[in-house]
């Protein structure tokens, strides 16, 4: 790939578009008052998917941009089960009847920070709280380094049937720059327990573009994870934001891969894995052919949502926990981020929510394009634009990013069809920003 092209697209600001519009464009008018009236118009018997989210790790890592907290004391974790149990029955209580749930998140943080019995409790909770389908998925992140005996059989107990494991690398010294140094065997032991145990959905979470990282050392972390054949991988580029994360202040920036490094890094890993069997998903996910994402990918009906590529098909998320992202039908929802305003709401006997976004059918309409370039790298417009009720000829004229992207090769544009060029899939973040109407913000020189 051109040099050109990638300092001119790969810009860092941009969104992954798992939602759309965007968390910067959430706003604090759409309050717990809004979240208890949308709650209250879910249909009863329309499947829900849940997202819980942990906010604790026993250690930080410098590359997290995710919004958790050290601690090595029971003491926080258990105010915040406390807290999350009152919000799932307060949750419940303003929602019609008990929501039937297909699809349920652990995320973080590290949720098997909750020890064995409190983790069970909380299932339980859950379980009497929801109307859980006999096939629901129930995915969990695990962190390999503080992974025990004990809550590997509780996971079992719990019905868990899918672990995500961050992985990263496995180059020390890469490890050693971002303060995560993980072995091979730890995470080879955490696999096998896990499929004795008969959790055998398996993905691997791995980076590119870290302090140290090089395309060799990608490839030989891929080729270890490979080895262990986890049914998925998500393949994420670091993204340095360190005024933004105050963790990342640490790490080394003259040690950052620059955008042609990193491209060259990301097309080293997709090649490996591609040629291990494994199917390209979207823009950084990798599945196994049997896998639920590449079957999905196969039949149209890949999604995106706040936690990334999914083959789930539910249209209502509930999110619980500190900064978690609800989706309703109305629109979405997000908790406050800090744990102690979070309890304060709580505690009150209303919902947690701080910001958030009320969907107009113009941004259902630019959603629906968006979610189909970033799941398909390719889009009908004219077709999404009559199932939405919408001429698609002033939106194609309004999206001024698009004839450059056409220009420079990155897309092919026939009638209104916009396809991403194969050897471009990684700048399709650019494509979709065509259609980001709220993206005045960053511009693209």
């Amino acid at each position: 790939m051109q040099t050109s092209l990638l300092n001119k697209y790969c810009d860092a600001r941009l969104p992954w578009y798992t939602i759309y519009p965007t968390v910067p464009d959430f706003s604090a008018t759409v309050g717990a008052k809004t979240c208890e009236t949308w709650l209250r118009r879910l249909p009863p018997d329309d499947p829900v998917s849940l997202y819980i989210h942990v906010p604790f790790c026993r250690a930080i890592c410098w590359y997290c941009g995710f919004p958790t907290s050290l601690t090595r004391s029971e003491r926080p974790i258990r105010k915040y089960l406390a807290t999350l149990h009152a919000e799932i029955r307060l949750v419940a209580e303003q929602a019609p009847r008990a929501l039937p749930v297909s699809d349920v998140h652990f995320g973080g943080g590290t949720p098997t920070t909750i020890a064995p019995a409190d983790f069970l409790a909380l299932m339980a909770l859950l379980r009497r709280c929801f109307a859980f389908s006999k096939s629901a998925t129930i995915a969990i992140e695990i962190d390999p380094r503080a992974f025990t005996a004990e809550m590997v059989e509780t996971l079992q107990v719990a019905g868990v049937n899918r672990a995500s494991i961050g992985v990263q690398s496995f180059d020390g010294v890469v490890q050693r720059s971002v303060n995560r140094v993980q072995s091979e065997v730890q995470t080879a032991s955490v696999v096998e327990s896990l499929r004795q145990h008969g959790i055998s959905r398996i993905n691997f979470d791995l980076l590119f573009g870290l302090p140290h990282q090089t395309v060799r050392s990608c490839v030989d972390s891929t080729r270890t994870a490979l080895a262990m054949r986890p049914d998925r991988l998500a393949v994420f580029g670091y993204a340095h934001v360190p005024s933004y994360m105050k963790r990342q202040r640490q790490i080394d920036e003259t040690a950052l891969p620059d955008n042609l490094a990193r491209a060259e890094q990301a097309a080293a890993i997709a090649d490996t894995l591609v040629s291990a069997g494994y199917r390209q998903i979207g823009l950084d996910h990798f599945a196994l052919p049997n896998d639920e994402l590449a079957l999905a990918q196969k039949a149209g009906q890949l999604r995106r949502n706040s936690l990334g590529y999914s083959a789930d098909t539910c249209k209502t998320v509930i999110g619980l926990g500190p900064s978690a992202i609800g989706r309703l039908r109305e629109g979405y929802v997000q908790n406050e981020s800090a744990t102690a305003s979070y309890h304060q709401h709580i505690q009150a006997g209303r919902p947690a929510t701080s910001k958030g976004y009320c969907l107009s059918p113009e941004d259902r309409l630019r959603a629906a394009i968006i979610e189909r370039l970033m799941c398909d790298l390719q889009a009908d417009v004219p077709a999404i634009c009559a199932a939405h009720g919408f001429d698609p000829i002033p939106l194609l004229n309004s999206a001024d990013r698009l004839g450059m992207l056409a220009e420079d090769g990155i897309v092919d544009i026939e009638g209104g069809f916009i396809r991403v060029k194969q050897e471009h899939r990684f700048l399709v973040r650019a494509v979709a920003a065509a259609f980001d109407t709220y993206l005045d913000r960053i511009p693209i020189n």
